[in-house]
């Protein structure tokens, strides 16, 4: 059984949360795009997401989605990531783990918060 068969109960609340922006201090927003799209390799919670932190400028400062695939790093030998999951932090990209709508939405806040410090 995947990790993902379980019914995450808030993936509702994160589905919710579609086309919602927040003014948040100094002039700093953040944006939610969320939408149920049909399980796949890449998306095998079914969730397609963008989750923004912008600054004054409209500069995107941070960003968790699934957009597209994480550049590998060059490796000689190595598994490469399936899941198309990542954020993006001051111009950098990482991987990023999905395990449940609630710890996205956790996960994100906790960065603006560090960012907003």
């Amino acid at each position: 059984m995947n990790k993902y068969t379980k019914k995450d109960l808030s993936l509702e609340t994160l589905l919710d949360l579609n086309g919602e922006i927040f003014l948040l201090e100094n002039g700093y927003w953040t944006k939610f795009d969320v939408f149920e799209v049909a399980p796949t390799p890449q998306i095998p919670h079914g969730i397609k997401y963008s989750i923004t932190l912008h600054d004054r400028n409209n500069t995107r400062v941070l960003g968790f989605d699934n957009a597209h695939a994480l550049k590998p790093k060059k490796k000689k030998y190595g598994a490469q990531k399936i899941t198309w999951d990542h954020k993006h932090k001051t111009g950098k990209v990482y991987a990023y783990e999905f395990e449940s709508a609630s710890q996205l939405i956790e996960d994100f806040w906790k960065a603006v918060e560090e960012i907003l410090k």
